[in-house]
């Protein structure tokens, strides 16, 4: 639809009947992202206050629609770019965030680290420089201030803040080790997020998750290293059953939907209702039915 037609069904939305309001903003929302500029400037030429309300609201509904669908189409098409649908999930609250500007933000942290590698070093031996560079040089840590903020889930503020909780570092540290073809992968343990090292040459993206950790690592404890043991004790004092998948590493939709989970518990604490239902209807992505 052209500019003049979108212009038009905007200025329906002040009909006074409720039924022709009603159809238009269906029909605005069908049209999806491409009128949301047009939806923008409407509001800002406007000087009703319920007209505006009206506008947010539509512009809310298209860009939850959107994030909907790809992160739907992210998880369908068998989620192999993690970075991608972190974004996606991101972008409910930051619609306009660039996967590009994270892309190259995470490129810059492994292009740091990598001038210190060569093919000689041992795998604790690259881990340590990753160490270093993360939480020396670039200051990643907890979120010691605010443990339960949402703001520690969203990609593009932990890597601005260098604050996050242990599945954002976790995000953060693998998505650096696989741009310098590191075999680290995520493990999906009850109440933490481990990286796991894991027995291969290097990380391929086409590949099946591979068996048989070299160790793990805790980025939310400034990546300390720990074995097997390690984590047999905890789930020990957890009270929990040493299940096999608390030592293998998880698929890439498996680590968003931990982050999203995240999202709803901060959300849900802080007492934002319409926003934990939201992030409610994108789990049913990952858990359909």
């Amino acid at each position: 639809m052209d500019k003049k037609n979108i212009r038009a069904l905007i200025h329906l939305l002040d009909d006074p009947d409720a039924e022709v309001s009603s159809v238009v903003t269906g029909n605005l929302k069908e049209l999806g992202t491409e009128v949301i500029p047009e939806l923008e400037s409407a509001w800002e030429k406007t000087v009703d206050h319920l007209h505006q309300e009206k506008i947010e609201n539509i512009i809310r509904d298209i860009q939850f629609g959107n994030v909907k669908a790809k992160l739907a189409e992210w998880v369908a098409g068998g989620s192999a770019d993690l970075l991608e649908g972190v974004c996606w999930i991101a972008r409910y609250q930051y619609p306009e965030l660039e996967t590009r500007e994270v892309r190259e933000a995470i490129k810059e942290i492994s292009d740091s680290i990598w001038l210190e590698l060569n093919n000689k070093l041992t795998a604790l031996e690259k881990v340590r420089i990753m160490n270093h560079f993360i939480f020396d040089v670039y200051k990643f840590s907890k979120n010691r201030k605010h443990i339960n903020s949402p703001r520690n889930s969203y990609i593009n503020l932990v890597l601005e803040s260098r604050k996050g909780n242990p599945v954002s570092l976790a995000i953060i540290y693998i998505l650096v080790a696989r741009n310098l073809d590191m075999p680290v992968y995520g493990v999906n343990l009850p109440k933490i997020f481990l990286a796991a090292w894991m027995n291969e040459p290097k990380y391929k993206r086409k590949q099946s998750l591979p068996s048989g950790a070299l160790f793990y690592i805790n980025p939310y404890q400034n990546g300390a290293v720990l074995g097997k043991k390690e984590i047999l004790m905890y789930l020990k004092q957890q009270k929990m059953e040493p299940y096999p998948h608390y030592f293998t590493p998880c698929e890439n939709r498996v680590i968003a939907e931990r982050l999203l989970l995240g999202m709803i518990f901060a959300y849900e604490k802080a007492g934002y209702k319409d926003k934990t239902a939201d992030l409610k209807e994108l789990m049913r992505i990952f858990r359909p039915g």
